[in-house]
């Protein structure tokens, strides 16, 4: 019997959330970090969510994740972004106090059932006969496990550049993992090189904000988490306490916005632009040194000058990195990997930044990643049974992305190690869906950022009702507080019964949900419009909670779009559900092109969805694929 049922290499956002889950689940978990310090670490920007991002974040938190309440303990600005869109857009971000979200998680770690922390460096994976059971490491030796997740952030083989000068590391201080690059290549895993950045950080003191825009935060603060809107409203929570890991729940920022801090707009110029185009050679992304391709949505401050020569000016946002007088303050849009002194000139011929005094250099990190498309949906490998894959070294970049991979590599590692079945989330069901998916069928040649664009489902994958559609997932798992999955099943019960009521009650010649849905038309409104005739249908309804209310006033607006949406989402999880048999030899089907049996070989896609995703697939080739599964063997 193993000591551990499984072990979370890497104390990152995606290290954190599996080894919350697993223990969530009642695992024995083995958390091996290269630095305790580093455990909940925000290397780039402190913020959480973000256009798409806060979707991820949403869907975490409904299914037990930590990140959202992490975000609204530690958050010192709060946002909605593109309130003037439609809600299928809305997210949410929350400008973080780096020092205490990572004091936070760290926390929250420590106090977890059943976990092991451990310092040390993973030198490399145990296989026996083609299953993980354990690990290598630096100093403590063989440790085994019954799973083993790997969240090893950008450590494999990581190398920091400023300039021409490099050196080894996972990034702020983080030992890199050589070793361990080595044993997956020799476990046959074909590895690429990866490149991302952050910028230079600045002394608070020596800003000169007044020439600056500021940008302050939204009154009420819109929180992420369930647990954190169910505390202010519910007696069943101390509204001190997490009631899962009995943690105090001091937030920094209050009810109605008190303690938020702004952030402050400035741009760059002209000349700002021709010092960089002057020392193109001297950064390491121009100048030959990294060789692996970098964020093509977030890009340094070097590609955008070489990208957009036409554009004069850049935004340059200033967002504070915590509360204290000593925090630095982060140039949000100035990522780089220049020289120091090159670095020094081009931030002084900023607006607002020509006396600012240096923390911390921006600098550039290249590490290894997997192909993703050797995982499972359930982001266990195809290759070695009981080896999982979450974060970054699968190919994506940001805190909200790797926290996501996080959370479902650690929960199916618990659910295998219970011989239940894995969770995997359909595209048409979570926009975490849509990232793994993406992720094992598409593959990618450059960090993945998820946008809302990626979704083919955007109107019914919002992040306002990610409670509601992952309930059932939430309580497979049973993680999530269970004070907040008994509110949420009585929330939608409420929808539907209101909602049908909206249906039957007429006002003059409309019904009331026809009412609702008139493009001026809010809840508050449409109780005034029959307040006279209805007057106690009107107090009943006002009595609503204002989350349902939402949900209605979307639901009456969008009604017919949600509804086409649900009918093309059904018809493609008909898809996801048919099961591609192991006896399959697409080799043997001569029917398919080419291509796609090569491809179908190379990626052994689980369902006929996913098959249906891979680039070179074609329909055709889904209609024969389909046909032999239904008819059970391949014509010879």
């Amino acid at each position: 019997m193993s000591e551990f049922d499984v072990i979370v290499v890497g104390g990152g956002h995606a290290g954190i959330e599996a080894t919350l889950v697993s223990s969530r689940m009642g695992c024995r978990i083995l958390l091996i970090t290269g630095k305790m310090s580093s455990i909940g670490m925000m290397p780039c920007n402190p913020s959480i969510g973000g256009l798409a991002k806060s979707h991820l974040v949403y869907e975490l938190d409904a299914l037990g994740g930590e990140m959202g309440l992490a975000a609204d303990c530690c958050g010192i600005q709060f946002k909605t972004l593109n309130l003037s869109r439609g809600p299928a857009v809305w997210a949410t971000r929350v400008q973080c106090d780096k020092k205490k979200y990572s004091a936070w998680m760290r926390k929250v770690i420590e106090s977890a059932p059943r976990v092991t922390v451990l310092e040390d460096t993973v030198t490399g994976v145990i296989v026996e006969q083609n299953r993980a059971c354990g690990v290598q490491t630096k100093v403590h030796g063989d440790i085994l496990g019954s799973t083993v997740v790997l969240t090893t952030g950008t450590a494999l083989r990581g190398k920091e550049y400023i300039g021409h000068d490099d050196i080894e590391g996972g990034g702020d201080g983080r030992p890199a993992a050589n070793d361990l690059s080595n044993c997956l290549m020799n476990l046959g895993f074909e590895l690429t090189r990866l490149k991302t950045g952050t910028p230079p950080r600045l002394y608070r003191e020596s800003i000169d904000f007044d020439k600056t825009i500021e940008q302050p935060g939204a009154y009420p603060p819109p929180f992420i988490s369930l647990l954190t809107k169910l505390s202010r409203t519910s007696s069943q929570i101390d509204s001190s306490e997490c009631s899962t890991w009995n943690i105090p729940m001091k937030r920094l920022v209050s009810d109605n916005g008190g303690g938020q801090f702004s952030c402050f707009m400035t741009h760059t110029n002209p000349k700002a632009h021709q010092i960089i185009m002057d020392h193109l050679k001297d950064s390491a992304m121009y100048g030959g040194d990294i060789q692996g391709v970098g964020v093509r949505y977030c890009p340094s401050i070097e590609d955008k000058i070489v990208r957009f020569k036409g554009v004069d000016a850049h935004h340059v946002m200033l967002e504070p990195e915590g509360v204290e007088e000593e925090d630095y303050i982060y140039p949000n849009g100035l990522s780089n990997s220049l020289p120091k002194d090159v670095q020094e000139e081009m931030v002084h011929s900023i607006e607002g930044l020509e006396k600012a005094i240096f923390a911390k250099y921006g600098y550039a990190i290249e590490y290894d990643g997997i192909d993703a498309r050797e995982l499972k949906g359930s982001l266990e490998s195809k290759r070695i049974d009981g080896l999982f894959f979450g974060g970054q070294v699968n190919g994506t970049t940001g805190y909200e992305e790797a926290a996501a991979q996080g959370f479902m590599a650690g929960a199916n590692a618990a659910l295998k190690v219970q011989q239940r079945n894995p969770l995997v989330l359909s595209r048409q069901d979570a926009y975490i869906g849509v990232l793994i998916d993406d992720l094992i069928t598409k593959g990618t040649n450059e960090p993945y950022r998820m946008f809302t664009s990626r979704a083919e489902r955007r109107l019914i994958l919002r992040q306002d009702n990610a409670r509601y559609r992952l309930y059932k997932k939430a309580e497979y798992l049973g993680v999530s507080d269970e004070c907040v999955r008994i509110q949420t099943k009585s929330l939608d019960q409420q929808i539907h019964v209101v909602l049908d009521v909206l249906d039957k009650k007429h006002h003059g010649n409309l019904t009331l949900s026809a009412l609702l849905s008139r493009p001026e038309m809010n809840f508050c409104r449409m109780i005034g419009e029959i307040q006279h005739k209805m007057p106690d249908l009107a107090a009943e309804l006002n009595q609503i909670n204002d989350e349902v209310k939402q949900q209605l006033e979307i639901l009456a607006k969008y009604r017919g779009y949600i509804e086409q949406e649900e009918k093309e989402a059904q018809k493609q999880r008909e898809n996801d559900q048919i099961l591609i048999p192991k006896w399959i030899d697409y080799h043997q089907i001569r029917a398919l092109r080419y291509e796609s049996r090569e491809k179908l070989s190379q990626y052994q896609p689980e369902t006929l969805g996913q098959a249906s995703r891979i680039s070179g697939v074609n329909p055709a080739d889904i209609s024969i694929l389909a046909l032999i599964i239904h008819r059970g063997y391949i014509t010879k």
